[in-house]
């Protein structure tokens, strides 16, 4: 990709976050939207943070996206920040489908800072902004790149005249669109710069019973705008005092399988709880 082509994605990404992020720091704490989708069941009073568990065993994924056990936590701000978050992936020696669960290594850490959600006419706006570092040992289960990320976020409420039990059921769908860039690392990794868009639609039921429907097609600009995407299926489950668990199945919708956030085939297991 020509450094033209370069400067023109980084720009329309930066101004994207910049604006969004300027949107949510002008809204008093206050204005945030209730519960996400993320995983929070709604209460009148919210916790000090969130721990979550997962396990994907992945097939063809790019090192990042690779069979890996996840700890992730969360914790819940006051004011214009909403969430400040750390994920520490434990990649699998073998990097296949079975993996090797009893034989992990340290992936590439996250970390991320959610901006708090701002209501507009009927729906929410958020932003995040994300930076991943090259941790991975041995380098070859990370993307050996530091990387800067940032989101933008829209979760529209809808209505549920089709079910027949329409009072049951909080519908809403959820929209976030993306940018990864590397900004350092081993100069003898490939760059990564890509758009990822993700939609959701997500649903509650009777506050119990959770079910998601998602697509996530991405650009990947290192290969000249060439696209894959994958579309992923969950139902999930509250139980006792707020735990949450979860099965995920995923696959490939188009795209070969060298782009970036992509993967042929995945199944996720998952549990998490609010403290």
């Amino acid at each position: 990709m020509s450094v033209r082509s370069w400067l023109l994605t980084a720009m329309s990404a930066a101004l994207l976050l910049c604006s969004a992020c300027a949107a949510a720091l002008a809204w008093p704490a206050e204005a945030g939207a209730a519960d996400s989708g993320e995983g929070s069941q709604p209460s009148k009073s919210r916790p000090w943070g969130r721990f979550e568990l997962k396990r994907e065993n992945t097939a063809r994924g790019t090192p990042e996206e690779s069979t890996k056990t996840t700890l992730r936590f969360e914790k819940f701000l006051d004011g214009p920040l909403d969430i400040l978050r750390i994920d520490l992936p434990f990649p699998d020696a073998t990097a296949d489908f079975e993996g090797s669960p009893f034989d992990p290594r340290l992936g590439d850490i996250k970390m991320r800072v959610r901006f708090r959600a701002v209501p507009k006419d009927g729906y929410t706006i958020g932003s995040y902004i994300e930076a991943t570092f090259p941790t991975a040992n041995p380098e070859n289960l990370g993307g050996g790149k530091y990387q800067l990320s940032g989101g933008v976020r829209v979760v529209v409420p809808l209505s549920a005249p089709f079910f027949e039990e329409p009072k049951a059921h909080k519908p809403q769908f959820e929209s976030e669109l993306s940018q990864v860039v590397s900004v350092a690392g081993d100069a003898a990794r490939s760059e990564i710069n890509y758009t990822k868009l993700e939609l959701t639609l997500y649903d509650v039921w009777r506050g119990k019973y959770t079910f998601k429907l998602k697509g996530k097609p991405t650009v990947d600009w290192i290969q000249d705008g060439r696209t894959g995407a994958v579309g992923e299926i969950e139902g999930g489950l509250f139980f006792g005092a707020g735990w949450r668990t979860w099965l995920m199945l995923g696959h490939r919708l188009w795209g070969p399988d060298n782009i970036k956030g992509t993967y042929s085939t995945r199944v996720e297991m998952g549990i998490t709880r609010p403290f």
